[in-house]
């Protein structure tokens, strides 16, 4: 990135003028038809310098066409690609292909290079054509280089910035409605590493929202604030004074999260004869907050105070007197906040630091790579400029490379943590990258996807305590008790988990390993002879499905060479070419991870010898499959008429039953969902081995059991005869007594009642929410409320009481399976004479690294609400009464031994589920607001602002302090701009604009 950055400041000088006729470049939104583009040349001149590369074809790393043998050019749509100032960035940026060439030569695993220009061109190798998702014929490409947040986080320090809105009477009508828009806009501008307000005034000064001093420009905040801006009412006379007064105070405040660095406010007023003059002499003297402000709207007002309040204090003076100038004038100050960086870069060489790589938070890539950070160095304008000013102080742009997340997952051992183990990083702002939580739904590169650390898991005391440090860089170790959700999200389980974390070297990022105490160790298969890898493939094979049970392995990277399958493969397709590839090119094979496939063996040899057990013993009634599933990859069913109707996932790191499975020593019971066909319960347990005082846990053993002939008989065994003063049992059907076995997450699992037979896998809580309600009042379940930040929806439109229970016999989990656990643990002893060793996963060295239209598309990015319910006492009797509709009903609750079940009878509800009047009790995903951000702003989350700060404003030599802009946008793109952008602000038609 160095070699590209100096290259960058070497070339800025080229002269557009000399060689604007032997100019070509390749528009990345000609797309490839090269047919298309000759035609348009011939008819406008514009076009004449453009060319489409020949050589396309289809890269495995980007997963898209790319040229090696060019770069691509972008540039907004409301930017003039003929203006002098664009065909000069063409020339001198063209001369960085070579550069970026030799980059990849060096380095064939980096993925794009992007030079961001000020200007608002962009131009990335390798060449690919732009395929903006969002456009259709009535949109329009609105991207620009310039709003990207690695753009915004590389041009300038991080910004304490107060916006302050002129509310008075003057602004009515069309002018408030281009100072609402202007001012969304200029929110747009903002990142996470920025803090930001909004003030209106007219004769007196206010918060526009409930925020009482900056808060973190982050997507919420800044929704509040576009909200509240929104709401405006234009009344009053102006009264510049009071606005500043309160602006400056808020920016002053030190005892709030803040950026701690460019200080500066954004005046959007019609103009005025006020120039506040003792105001600044107070609050200003030594011009440290910079005063940037915007004349809006078409009036004949003297515009000669506010341009007078920018250019004395470090600032710039902006019009903006119709629509189509609101997006270039609302980002162009970016300029001259670089200002202090770029004065930085010209110190003697020891003192320099603007030359540092910058860092970005998470976000989507604009050329679809998924998640990426981004490095990010500035580029500087280093030319003379008169003989009086020896060196400009201008940003010429931006310079970046992609890391994506994907990549980084691939180099990680993730196969050696566990299912329950895992790895993440967050950086300053606290935002996690690499978490298995972070999985963004949207395919927008616009919409936000950063996600906190106590967002992205259930919070706790310690894991705050945890974070801070992260964010601080220290090194720690805890090892604490935790709330766990289960894959699926329906489950809560408690769980010991080990946080050790550490800084990663030359990056703010801080790395934290997670594992539960079973997988501190792992078992490492090194199988060298080939005789008996081929002896444990051989169980692999279809063929032997009858003999060995129905097969699945885990859609793994095994080998370079061998693609997992895709959605819509099936995996015994999968297995297949699995087999034929080790039979041909044998396991060992240097593409292949050896160690990987090894382990993948050896469990299959060991689960194909369980299974030559259990063939010797039939299944029990209603016993429809036997199952084992492995860390190493392997699940097999059996018989193998039950694997046809196998529905788990085949990657046992991402099933749920067999998560779930390890962190709970006791037999879980996992309904079939609700509404689905199948009616089928699963039990499975974890497999714990012992090698000295190591415990694993390699396999979750089960079967599958059919809920009719269990509900059959269950029932049969709680009934007693011949009983006298108490309830005999759970009667099939029985009009006065309802017996229901619920699962930990307060699922239905079982019931005597036939009306509830087809809600199986139902939420308890919509069946008979009065009772459910009632066990989670007398702690027998707890609830557990968290926010996804991560969902997607649809875009914004505008009785007769029983006989009292006295005793009732509750089963056992030997009673209701009537069967024994099969030899399990026996079967994995066959681990100690093998070729295998105990080793704990080394990951933290990674913390020493080197510097290197679907609903996706139409939905937007919201906020949902889900509730879990879990045991969370060890109580096992609960019982009791309430009312409900002038009647009184009894229960009692008895958790089954050694499983995750509770058994519940009670006086059976009468008529309508909800007669208590409150409404069933739902678990599933709610749209919500979130928490309130008036009140998250009273109480921020720890942050740390950047290490080297660039505000420094004294000794600044340019005097330009307002003018026009340089770059002419077309006349015909103003008007198409202009168009669209008053769409948006009458909100007449739903819009997506890019950020």
């Amino acid at each position: 990135m160095l070699r590209v950055n100096n290259e960058a400041n070497e070339l800025q000088n080229y002269n557009a003028k000399d060689g604007a006729n032997e100019l070509r470049y390749y528009n990345a939104k000609d797309g490839i038809n090269r047919t298309l583009l000759e035609a348009e040349k011939k008819k406008e001149k514009e076009k004449r310098n453009r060319f489409i590369p020949d050589d396309f074809e289809i890269d495995p790393d980007f997963k898209r066409l790319v040229s090696y043998n060019t770069t691509a050019v972008h540039i907004p749509t409301d930017i003039y690609e003929g203006s002098t100032i664009i065909l000069n960035e063409l020339n001198w940026t063209e001369e960085l292909e070579d550069i970026f060439r030799q980059n990849k030569e060096d380095d064939p695993s980096l993925l794009w290079q992007v030079f961001g220009s000020a200007t608002g061109l962009a131009r990335y190798y390798p060449a690919s054509p732009w395929n903006d998702k969002r456009s259709s014929p009535d949109k329009i490409d609105l991207y620009d280089v310039r709003r990207r947040p690695w753009y915004i986080q590389g041009a300038a320090s991080p910004k304490d910035m107060l916006i302050l809105v002129d509310a008075s009477g003057s602004v009515s009508g069309l002018t408030l409605k281009l100072i609402k828009t202007s001012v969304s806009w200029m929110l747009e501008t903002l990142s996470d590493d920025d803090f930001v307000n909004v003030v209106s005034f007219n004769k007196t000064a206010r918060p526009a929202a409930c925020f009482q001093n900056l808060v973190q420009a982050n997507v919420r905040n800044k929704r509040i604030l576009k909200e509240a801006v929104q709401r405006l009412k234009a009344e009053g006379i102006t009264n510049y004074t009071s606005g500043f007064e309160l602006a400056f105070e808020q920016l002053a405040q030190t005892n709030v999260s803040r950026a701690n660095c460019n200080k500066i406010i954004m005046l959007f007023t019609d103009g005025g004869e006020e120039r506040a003059e003792e105001i600044f002499q107070k609050y200003n003297p030594k011009q440290e907050v910079r005063i940037f402000t915007f004349s809006v709207g078409q009036h004949s007002y003297d515009k000669g105070p506010i341009q007078w309040m920018a250019c004395n204090n470090k600032g710039y003076y902006y019009e903006i007197p119709s629509i189509g100038a609101i997006r270039l004038n609302t980002q162009e100050y970016l300029d001259v906040l670089g200002r202090p960086m770029v004065k930085a870069d010209s110190m003697p060489k020891r003192d320099r630091k603007a030359k540092q790589v910058q860092w970005t938070n998470v976000y989507l890539d604009a050329l679809e790579l998924g998640l990426v950070i981004t490095g990010t160095l500035p580029v500087f304008n280093k030319t003379n400029t008169s003989a009086k000013k020896s060196q400009n102080q201008l940003i010429l742009g931006v310079m970046a490379i992609d890391v994506s997340l994907e990549d980084i997952k691939r180099l990680t051992p993730r196969f050696t943590f566990g299912p329950n183990g895992y790895y993440f990083a967050i950086d300053p702002n606290g935002y996690v990258l690499l978490h298995p939580n972070l999985q963004p739904l949207t395919a927008k590169f616009d919409e936000p996807v950063t996600l906190d650390f106590l967002d992205a898991e259930l919070e706790n005391d310690i894991k705050v305590e945890i974070r801070n440090k992260m964010i601080d860089g220290e090194t720690g170790n805890y090892t604490i008790f935790t709330l766990v959700k289960s894959q699926d999200e329906r489950y809560i389980d408690q769980g010991q988990r080990t946080y050790t974390f550490a800084p990663v070297k030359g990056t703010d990022y801080s790395l934290a390993l997670v594992l539960p105490n079973y997988s501190m160790h792992y078992i490492r298969a090194t199988i060298g002879d080939t005789i008996t890898q081929a002896k444990f493939s051989e169980s692999l094979l279809a063929d032997k499905f009858d003999e060995y049970g129905y097969t699945f392995i885990a859609p793994r990277m095994y080998c370079k060479d061998l693609k997992p399958p895709d959605k819509e493969t099936n995996n015994t397709e999968y297995l297949m070419d699995f087999n034929n590839y080790i039979d041909t090119k044998t396991p060992n094979n240097p593409m292949c991870n050896v160690e990987l496939i090894n382990r993948l063996l050896l469990d299959a040899g060991i689960t194909s010898d369980l299974i030559k057990i259990w063939k010797q013993n039939e299944l029990q009634h209603g016993v429809i499959a036997r199952f084992v599933a492995t860390d190493g990859g392997i699940t097999r069913v059996f018989p193998k008429s039950a694997g046809l109707d196998w529905k788990e996932e085949a990657e046992t790191y991402e099933s749920s039953f067999y998560k779930r499975s390890l962190d709970n020593d006791v037999y879980i019971f996992t309904p079939t969902r609700c509404n689905e066909s199948d009616n089928d319960v699963l039990v499975s347990r974890a497999v714990n081995l012992e090698i000295g005082n190591i415990t694993l846990k390699p396999a979750v053993v089960g079967v599958k059991l059919d809920i009719y002939v269990w509900m059959e008989s269950f029932i049969n065994i709680t009934y007693r005869m011949n009983c006298k003063d108490e309830i005999c049992g759970c009667k099939k059907g029985d009009p006065y007594i309802d017996c229901v076995v619920l699962d930990d997450g307060g699922f239905l699992v079982m019931s005597n009642q036939e009306d509830y037979v087809t809600q199986i896998g139902c939420f308890f809580g919509v069946i008979d929410p009065d009772l459910m309600r009632t066990l989670v009042n007398s702690s027998l379940f707890t609830a557990k409320s968290t926010y996804d930040y991560q969902s997607l929806c649809e875009p914004k439109r505008e009785s007769k009481a029983a006989a009292g229970l006295r005793s009732i016999y509750v089963p056992t989990i030997a009673d209701i399976l009537n069967m024994g656990w099969w030899a399990t643990a026996a079967a994995w002893s066959i681990v100690q004479q093998l070729l295998v060793s105990i080793t704990f996963p080394n990951f933290l060295d990674a913390a020493e690294m080197d510097d290197q239209v679907s609903d996706a598309m139409s939905k937007e990015v919201c906020i949902t609400e889900q509730t879990q319910y879990f045991f969370e006492n060890d109580e096992s009797s609960f019982g009791g009464s309430f009312e409900c509709a002038n009647s009184t009903r009894q229960y009692l609750a008895e958790k089954v031994p050694n499983t995750n079940l509770v058994f519940i009878i009670s006086d059976r509800q009468q008529g309508n589920s909800q007669s208590c009047g409150l409404g069933q009790l739902v678990q599933e995903e709610q749209p919500s607001d979130g928490p309130d951000p008036c009140e998250m702003a009273l109480r921020p989350r720890y942050r740390k602002g950047p290490s080297v700060c660039f505000d420094k404003t004294e000794h600044e030599e340019d005097p330009d302090c307002g003018g026009v802009s340089g770059l002419s946008p077309s006349l015909w793109l103003m008007v198409v701009i202009q168009v669209v952008l008053l769409w948006v602000v009458t909100d007449s038609r739903r819009y997506a604009i890019a950020s």
